[in-house]
């Protein structure tokens, strides 16, 4: 079942044009085959590599892979959402949470904006997920602000990827459409319903490979999760 079907009745009603319908063919639960061959990709570049089976499984793994009181930060995500990450990163007391902490500083003011952005930029810890997941295992992330680049991209001390396997796709051609047909019309629906705005993909990371032998850790969800 496609986590995101209600989501899509919601957009089909508000009588948008039908490219920003969400594309159901990158909704549904990879095959057994795709999700070990993908998994198999992701070792063979040197990351570490859980496959689970559902988001509490999940939730419980990723919050034990963070060491109790380290700092730690995440990216907008809605698969953390979904799955409590993000509730037990924040709420839970058990670690020093970046984003409540970026979230109190002033951002009207030239001083509280660089103090967010360097605060945020540079977690020891960074739980994200992504928009697409290839076959050979490279990681598309796409985003309006570009936010969470830094941390994934270098910032960050370790980082962990939440991935359901809907996300898998055969190649990089194939991610692109997924994340234009299925991410941003998800997106958009979510941003009108808390601002009344659309999202737009500004910027995209694309992860073939990691320099830093361990410090990337991928959590493959056989469970659809997420958009």
């Amino acid at each position: 079942m496609a986590i995101a079907d209600p989501i899509e009745a919601t957009v089909a009603a508000a009588d948008i044009p039908a490219d920003q319908i969400p594309n159901s063919e990158f909704a549904g639960r990879a095959n057994s085959a795709t999700i070990e061959r993908t998994a198999d990709a992701l070792r063979a570049k040197g990351y570490a590599v859980h496959v689970v089976e559902d988001g509490p499984a999940a939730r419980e793994l990723i919050v034990g892979l963070v060491p109790e009181g380290a700092e730690v930060s995440q990216g907008a995500s809605e698969t953390l959402e979904d799955i409590g990450v993000t509730k037990a990163i924040e709420e839970s007391g058990r670690f020093d949470a970046v984003r409540p902490r970026t979230r109190a500083m002033d951002r009207t003011t030239p001083e509280g904006i660089r103090a967010m952005r360097k605060l945020g930029a540079a977690p020891d810890h960074y739980v994200v997920s992504a928009q697409a997941l290839t076959e050979d295992g490279t990681i598309v992330v796409a985003s309006n602000t570009g936010s969470q680049m830094a941390p994934i991209s270098f910032g960050a001390g370790e980082v962990i990827f939440a991935i359901g396997s809907q996300k898998i796709v055969k190649d990089l051609d194939t991610a692109f459409r997924r994340i234009d047909e299925r991410s941003l019309p998800l997106e958009n629906t979510r941003m009108q319903k808390l601002y009344g705005v659309n999202s737009h993909v500004r910027k995209l990371l694309i992860i073939r490979s990691e320099s830093r032998p361990g410090r990337i850790t991928v959590v493959l969800i056989k469970e659809p999760v997420g958009a």
